[in-house]
């Protein structure tokens, strides 16, 4: 018998309002299809697995050699040869990071985001992260009880973020600034001036800055990846980076976070995460055990990303797809495994992003995710995962052409 006190609930409230539409409705509506027999061709997940991407063998080795001696918890903050391995990295690329007491392993670099966020804020205090995001970062604000407040990245500008946007958007409730470099989802990589640029902002005001890296390893057209930290060594940074995407292992749940640079007077930060980590407990244990050999050798990726290789190649496919359909433009991404077009809504005057995802999806059975999605305002963009073959991805641009034709 129920209770006045027992009476079922809705979902909590500071759940109702955050987003993550990579997973969301349309993704569910894709699982019912699937369920009914339909084939679906998935471009809404940066999961490498299902698309025939292979983690490399002598890891896999590695992970079952060392299975029986990580049947037990290790330090809260990771195992000390799987921190000393990711400090060692991180030195290598130009960072200073505090020492092994500052580097934390997770699992994935999507549980560091909601403890660092937890660590961060109190209620009420605000974020600046960028738009479009990687919707986490905003919903796990919202968790911690602050404000995501979102500044702009130019798109005519090779999506670089406004600095003009962005300074003005800083407040006295403002703690720290998200940076996502190599941005999900434009692929934008950004130069080391507008780093400094940035960097000067965070010092003026004396914010915390979030390095976003997961796919710093994921680097085309001879281009090089520069380490946040490197370009403003006395700024605070926290670095987020693992082996999900470089490694081809997302199921591994694989990720760290490293204090770089001056943390004077920010000390709390550091003891919020400590107890954070300890009330977790640890991360998945034989997963850092493989840190050390991962980080040892990087070039498993190289050839996959250089012109020839399946990434490279991938990216092409469906950029020239794209470019080909009218009223379609494309900034080809410089990293990741993703892009962003935008739809001239002058063209399609009837387009809605939601609305074309769906018809997407029920008409042709390709899953994307809206642009909105990605806290853009405008609906007028949409994300693509370019992991299928290019078979695959010149079909979909095809398909996408055609029912972009019903919004004329």
């Amino acid at each position: 018998m129920h209770t006045k006190n027992s009476v079922e609930q809705g979902m909590p409230a500071k759940l109702q309002n955050i987003r993550y539409e990579i997973r969301g409705p349309l993704q569910q509506a894709a699982d019912e299809m699937e369920r009914r027999g339909k084939a679906i061709l998935r471009l809404n997940i940066g999961n490498p697995a299902p698309f025939g991407f292979h983690a490399p063998k002598r890891l896999l080795h590695t992970y079952m050699d060392r299975l029986a001696d990580t049947e037990g918890y290790s330090d809260s903050k990771g195992l000390l040869s799987a921190r000393q391995a990711i400090e060692a990295y991180c030195r290598k690329k130009g960072m200073e990071p505090w020492g092994t007491d500052t580097i934390y392993t997770g699992n994935g670099v999507s549980e560091l985001i909601l403890l660092s966020m937890q660590a961060l804020l109190e209620s009420g205090e605000e974020v600046l992260i960028p738009a479009p995001d990687y919707p986490l970062w905003t919903g796990a604000v919202q968790l911690a009880g602050g404000r995501a407040v979102h500044y702009i990245c130019d798109e005519s500008a090779d999506w670089f973020p406004d600095l003009a946007d962005l300074e003005k958007k800083i407040s006295g409730r403002t703690r720290g600034i998200v940076l996502i470099h190599p941005n999900n989802p434009t692929g934008a990589l950004y130069p080391p001036a507008l780093l400094s640029q940035i960097g000067e902002l965070a010092r003026r005001h004396g914010l915390i800055l979030f390095a976003d890296e997961i796919y710093d390893r994921l680097v085309m057209d001879g281009q090089t990846h520069v380490a946040v930290a490197s370009a403003v060594p006395d700024v605070p940074v926290v670095s987020l980076g693992g082996l999900s995407k470089s490694h081809l292992i997302s199921g591994f749940r694989c990720g760290w976070m490293c204090l770089c640079g001056d943390w004077s007077g920010k000390e709390g930060f550091i003891q919020g995460m400590n107890l954070l980590t300890s009330i977790r407990l640890c991360s998945n244990v034989p997963s850092q055990a493989i840190i050390p050999e991962a980080l040892a050798a990087e070039e498993e990726m190289q050839a996959l990303l250089a012109p020839g290789g399946r990434i490279y190649q991938q990216r092409e496919a469906i950029c020239q797809g794209l470019s080909r359909i009218p009223g379609v433009s494309v900034c080809r991404p410089a990293a990741g495994f993703y892009v962003f077009p935008m739809v001239d809504i002058r063209r399609y005057p009837a387009f809605d992003d939601h609305t074309f995802a769906l018809r997407l999806l029920e008409r042709e059975r390709i899953l994307i995710t809206p642009g909105t999605g990605f806290h853009w305002k405008r609906p007028d963009h949409f994300r693509i995962v370019f992991l299928p073959e290019e078979k695959a991805l010149v079909y979909a641009a095809e398909r996408i052409g055609a029912i972009l034709e019903t919004f004329c």
